[in-house]
């Protein structure tokens, strides 16, 4: 069996952080021993009576920044548990975080070393240290808690044998640059409203085919960025030319 993926998040807020990792699907992949979470509080490396990690930005300006010396110190430490791993601050200033991106973290078997940045952001400095930033979009979080835990769960869900069903992590959204096709489940009618007869058919062929189908519609309709991307194959052009009573 190979070893658990290692993830070890530094936080200054490891509460907000525990109950996630511990619950659903990450709780049981680390109980399987498929994935290995730590959590680092990094005003445990801050000197001090009062542990402080912050302070105001030279130069003036609101808010305050993460101090470089107890956060570069908790990667040290983090490193030296996890030699080899990724480490990777989630921040605005960093590439998007995609499906394609969890692959390639995952494929990355010495494990990740995620930093939560707060405030107005960490010292420059830290920098050097870091292999790089990650960010979740255009959009501003109070912390990168919430980004972290993101990651973890999207990548932890590509280890071999964290998801049950070993197809569900190729079938979902964006694997193949598509979103996912509808999902229905018993009772066969709910307030009127029917799952489409082909899925209670038993042909899985037609099944499959209005699958492919929808997901394609349902990309062109909602995702028409992920849309142009894609290189249809002669056998999505002609679904695509097809109505849903025809397939």
């Amino acid at each position: 069996m190979s070893p658990p993926y290692p993830v070890e998040i530094l936080t200054l807020f490891p509460g907000m952080v525990s109950g996630y990792l511990g619950a659903s699907i990450l709780g049981k992949a680390q109980e399987k021993g498929l994935l290995a979470t730590t959590l680092t509080d990094i005003r445990e490396f801050a000197e001090g009576k009062h542990r402080v990690t912050d302070d105001a930005p030279y130069g003036g300006g609101a808010g305050m920044v993460m101090k470089p010396e107890p956060l570069v110190a908790a990667i040290e430490a983090a490193k030296a548990r996890h030699p080899g791993a990724r480490v990777l601050l989630m921040s605005p200033r960093g590439p998007t975080f995609t499906q394609a991106t969890a692959r390639e973290l995952v494929r990355h078997e010495a494990g990740l070393i995620l930093v939560c940045g707060r405030y107005e952001g960490v010292d420059e400095r830290v920098m050097a240290h870091l292999d790089g930033e990650l960010s979740l979009g255009d959009f501003v979080l109070t912390g990168g808690e919430l980004a972290a835990m993101t990651v973890v769960d999207a990548v932890a869900r590509l280890v071999p044998g964290v998801l049950g069903n070993v197809d569900s992590s190729v079938t979902e959204s964006f694997e193949e640059g598509l979103l996912e096709h509808p999902q229905y489940t018993r009772p066969p009618v709910f307030r009127g409203a029917e799952v489409p007869a082909v899925l209670q058919s038993g042909d899985h062929a037609r099944i499959a085919r209005w699958r492919r189908w929808k997901a394609l519609v349902l990309t062109q309709e909602r995702r028409p960025d992920l849309y142009a991307r894609l290189e249809l194959s002669k056998a999505d052009q002609k679904l695509l030319a097809r109505r849903e009573e025809e397939l």
